[in-house]
């Protein structure tokens, strides 16, 4: 799928499509007509690769939602072992709905969330 940017990048939207987070990133790239391609990591799953892949570019803490109602239900032992992006990751996998939504991919980079300001600037 080809998109209107200049850079003719694909993009991916990783997340969940219930979620109202994901559903703004989702309605913004529509109404600019930027096309993407989106993946429900709750049904399709998502790899130790990717979480990992996306740690490297932009922070295990940033696609790390402490903030998430799944963080605040993990057991204060359970949360103190998430010290390092190994074990980050390792939550990730268990509970898919600790990862910040959405995760955008492209051109090499990732935005983790919604900031309507980034996206401005990112996908002009």
């Amino acid at each position: 799928m080809v998109n209107t940017l200049k850079t003719n990048a694909q993009i991916t939207v990783y997340g969940i499509p219930n979620c109202d987070t994901t559903q703004k990133a989702i309605t913004w790239l529509k109404k600019r007509k930027i096309n993407f391609v989106f993946h429900n990591y709750r049904e399709a799953g998502i790899t130790a690769g990717k979480l990992n892949e996306w740690s490297r570019l932009a922070g295990w803490g940033k696609i790390f939602n402490k903030k998430s109602a799944t963080w605040r239900s993990l057991t204060p032992r359970q949360q103190a072992m998430v010290t390092s992006q190994k074990a980050g990751v390792q939550v990730m996998l268990t509970h898919h709905s600790i990862i910040k939504r959405p995760v955008i991919e492209y051109n090499n980079k990732i935005i983790a969330g919604y900031n309507e300001a980034l996206y401005e600037h990112e996908f002009r």
